[in-house]
């Protein structure tokens, strides 16, 4: 298998991740700015197939009608250059001091309502791209006193928010559908919508619940100490995986954004495996953009940014390669019998059997025998998962 990225493999970027100027809380940039067009000519040259935006990342927020236009203008021509898609567009809510107490969910109805124009421009702007997948992250929705924020009518205000999006976008026919980007903390001291799980109770509360999927991120659940596989394959089982965001987290800590596989490399692993192959049993695969939210370390200059870019993509092919080694490993299809994986498809019921049949079979309480698993009918999960280290390390 080839690991050199193609147009083929579907990864995208944000121009955010390759554009960070690496500043923090402790530190000032360390990068000077770098032109759009530059990066989106350097990302096709390694591979990529899309880019990512947030309106500012393109145009500053106080650019005028005309400033914003030609910023567009050179978008579409390096696009139109180099054959680079824009899968995706968002909107920065969280970074000018208008947002200091969130968009959608502000305490202040005015920046409530200046949010929502905002975000309107922008959808504009992504049917006018071709974008399919808009994504929502309320970095801001939250709070860090809990007397300061009314919780249901923040989500009440939130839900007419996300409401009326999908209704604008319904009349308007542009055939977009919103990912809601879920993060448990950081920037505010406590977020709405903290992890996957929320996001999609969220969601069913929508008047058009079925233009609303999540986005989530390997660091954002990883900082709230979840298995991100785990909750890709719940969105996955509920059709609701619309967008991902790849990177790297080294477990519950500030956001670290690493570069992909740079953190927990086994999580990191079957997350490959369940996004190519659906599960050991099969099932829905992703078929979306692969689309790293990264930031290139404060150590990099511009030659550790594209180092760090091409490095996103390399690891996740070599996982690929190593998951597509490990599914036709005959010892591994054995392992995986003997730990009975595949017999969790397998209904508890049996057909047309209701709880007066379960309650009457013996079978099935007073005559099992429990006592068969003390000291015996082991499952074998630590065989089959050595199996997987040595596949992950290459030994196999």
């Amino acid at each position: 298998m080839a690991i050199e990225p193609t147009r083929d493999d579907r990864f995208s970027f944000g121009l955010w991740t390759i554009g960070w100027q690496a500043a923090d809380p402790f530190g000032s940039a360390t990068r000077p700015p770098l032109d759009t067009v530059e990066a989106i000519r350097r990302l096709s040259d390694l591979g990529a197939y899309g880019v990512s935006f947030h309106d500012n990342d393109l145009f500053p927020f106080e650019a005028t009608a005309g400033e914003r236009q030609h910023k567009i203008d050179r978008l579409k021509a390096v696009l139109e250059e180099t054959g680079v898609v824009v899968p995706m567009i968002t909107t920065n809510l969280f970074t000018h001091p208008v947002f200091k107490d969130g968009g959608f969910t502000s305490n202040d109805r005015g920046v409530r309502r200046f949010a929502l124009r905002k975000v309107i421009q922008n959808l504009d702007l992504a049917a006018d791209l071709g974008a399919k997948t808009f994504v929502m992250w309320g970095g801001r929705e939250g709070s860090e006193y809990d007397v300061a924020k009314d919780i249901r009518g923040a989500l009440a205000r939130y839900r007419e928010a996300v409401n009326l999006l999908g209704e604008y976008v319904t009349d308007k026919g542009y055939g977009i559908k919103f990912a809601i980007e879920p993060k448990p903390n950081e920037p505010r001291g406590d977020i709405l919508l903290p992890t996957l799980g929320h996001a999609l109770a969220f969601i069913e509360t929508l008047d058009r619940s079925e233009l609303f999927g999540v986005n989530p991120e390997t660091g954002h659940e990883q900082m709230a100490g979840l298995n991100f596989t785990h909750g890709i394959a719940q969105a996955l089982y509920a059709g609701k995986l619309f967008h991902i965001d790849l990177n790297g987290q080294r477990g519950v800590k500030f956001d670290q954004d690493l570069a992909f596989g740079h953190g927990d490399l086994q999580n990191a692993f079957s997350l490959v495996d369940l996004l190519e192959n659906g599960g050991p049993a099969g099932g829905p695969a992703y078929d979306g953009p692969r689309h790293f939210d990264y930031k290139p370390s404060r150590t990099e200059d511009i030659n550790g940014v594209w180092d760090s870019a091409a490095a996103n993509m390399r690891t996740y092919l070599l996982l690929k390669e190593r998951a597509q080694a490990f599914r036709a490993d005959p010892e591994v299809q054995a392992a995986l019998a003997a730990s009975r994986v595949a017999e969790i498809h397998e209904p508890t019921l049996n057909p047309g059997e209701g709880y007066e049949a379960l309650l009457a079979d013996k079978s099935a309480y007073e005559d099992f025998d429990t006592e068969a698993y003390y000291g015996g009918k082991g499952f074998g999960f630590v065989k089959l998962q050595q199996l997987f280290i040595e596949h992950l390390l290459g030994a196999r």
